[in-house]
């Protein structure tokens, strides 16, 4: 089954909701995880069933990098906000890098989020 992983910066989360919604019929058929705020909005306002880790702030984004260094996700999809993220959100630059590593996609717009979960959803069929 086909696992990805959901963050969003405080700003993004109404767009990762949309996106969540729009895109629930692909997402209920795979196995998420989600830092801990994105992850309760995924679960009161989607109805999705999300592995919630820490939060951002708490290293919620480190602890989704190590489940790519594990080989335990298949994709992530980071609503970053590029303009006004705050210091304690969590920074893409480390998630990157481990995902490169690991030849892992990294989605961080709605663009390449819409690739990513069609590719993934067509390979977990």
């Amino acid at each position: 089954m086909v696992r990805i992983a959901l963050i969003a910066h405080d700003e993004k989360k109404p767009m990762l909701i949309e996106f969540a919604k729009k895109h629930r019929l692909y997402l209920e058929k795979m196995e998420l995880i989600a830092t801990g705020t994105t992850g309760k909005l995924l679960i009161e306002e989607v109805g999705l069933n999300v592995e919630r880790m820490a939060s951002g702030p708490l290293g919620g984004d480190q602890m989704i990098g190590a489940e790519v260094a594990k080989d335990n996700l298949d994709g992530i999809i980071f609503m970053r906000d590029p303009l006004t993220a705050q210091p304690h959100e969590p920074d893409v630059s480390a998630l990157m890098r481990v995902c490169d590593v690991h030849e892992v996609p990294l989605a961080t717009n709605i663009a390449t989020a819409e690739i990513i979960i069609h590719t993934l959803a067509e390979s977990n069929n």
